[in-house]
């Protein structure tokens, strides 16, 4: 296990990568960055939520078990609120740092202004009346919580709440009210390293769940319709999670494997196994899969990361001149990123309509 380093900070207003350069920043230091849009009726509001889980020991660092939560919602009115900025400066710099060398062909620090970009969520809003469906999202291993702002917006502006999860120790960065955690994975991990990681998040989202009625959301979140979606490891632990477990009533896997125990998963509620049909690891994929009676959706002329924030943001960093196409091809494959963004909306959204009435 490798150590991580800590960077004092106080305000928390999540971290992320979902970025997209639209023109060069005033200060001439790089990029200024905007996120896509999301494309519902209502606007989003957005809070942050800290958890602590005295009954666990963190596995990474000892202590307390902490998490971040961003949660998305449909607002009643944005008059009047600020939109939250997708990094704070810490943040910024040590996202710079770890971008390329996570996905090598990714622009070095100092090329583009990630701490740049206003996400979409009005902080403190207050929330559109009713009873909402309520979707936790676990992001992929090594990923930060809003990696998945872009899709979290949009489902949360077509009138769900949508809880995005960090999990410290592997996430990239996560600021954190006692300061900014950092990753404790260098490359790919071994796997005990994953089954840790995987372990510490199922254990994660089933403490969320837990929370649920203690979230100041609680009153605008409809209890009995509850989903689960991930991305890669976070896919992994949202099947894993959702076993056993009657508070939910669909599950999406955004193409993580399901062969981490030795004997194959059973879920036996709606499922959808979305793959890329670029993924390098699809034959695990899908030989993980083979048993299950999900849903099954191929997204073409993509890759791994289509799922995240990166389906919008390699493209137009390809177009700035900062990445090779070789590098958006090995990212998130060679399609049309605003088709590839409407058909993962689509089809996730679609999938939790039908079965979250």
């Amino acid at each position: 296990m490798t150590s991580r380093r800590t960077l004092l900070k106080g305000t928390l207003f999540g971290s992320a990568a979902a970025l997209l350069p639209t023109a060069a920043s005033a200060s001439g230091g790089g990029s200024i960055l905007r996120l896509p849009a999301p494309v519902g009726p209502y606007p989003v509001g957005m809070q942050t939520v800290h958890l602590t889980d005295p009954a666990r020991t963190d596995p990474w660092v000892g202590g307390v078990r902490e998490l971040m939560l961003t949660v998305l919602y449909p607002a009643r009115s944005v008059r009047g609120f600020s939109r939250a900025p997708q990094l704070t400066p810490d943040e910024a710099a040590v996202f710079a740092e770890y971008a390329p060398g996570r996905h090598p062909g990714l622009p070095e620090p100092g090329v583009v202004d990630w701490g740049a970009v206003l996400t979409h969520g009005y902080v403190g809003a207050p929330p559109l009346p009713g009873r909402r469906p309520v979707l936790v999202y676990s992001p992929g291993g090594g990923d930060s919580r809003t990696l998945g702002t872009t899709l979290a917006e949009d489902l949360a502006s077509h009138g769900r709440v949508v809880v995005l999860v960090d999990h410290p120790g592997d996430a990239s960065q996560v600021e954190l009210p006692t300061g900014l955690r950092t990753t404790v994975l260098i490359g790919p991990p071994d796997p005990a390293t994953f089954r840790t990681m995987v372990d510490t998040r199922i254990a994660d989202l089933r403490l969320v769940l837990d929370r649920l009625s203690d979230l100041p959301l609680a009153p605008v979140m409809d209890s009995c319709r509850i989903g689960l979606y991930g991305h890669s490891a976070g896919g992994t632990a949202a099947v894993y999670a959702a076993r056993h477990d009657r508070r939910l009533g669909a599950v999406a896997n955004l193409e993580g494997h399901l062969d981490l125990y030795p004997t194959p998963v059973e879920v036996d509620r709606p499922l959808l196994l979305f793959r890329t049909d670029g993924f390098e690891g699809a034959g695990r994929i899908e030989s993980s899969w083979a048993s299950l009676p999900g849903r099954r959706v191929l997204l073409a002329d993509a890759n791994h990361w289509a799922f995240t924030d990166y389906g919008s943001l390699v493209a137009r960093l390809q177009t700035a001149g900062l990445v090779t196409a070789t590098t958006r091809a090995a990212l998130v494959g060679s399609g049309d990123p605003v088709v590839t963004l409407a058909e993962v909306r689509r089809r996730v959204g679609t999938f939790f309509a039908r079965h979250l009435l």
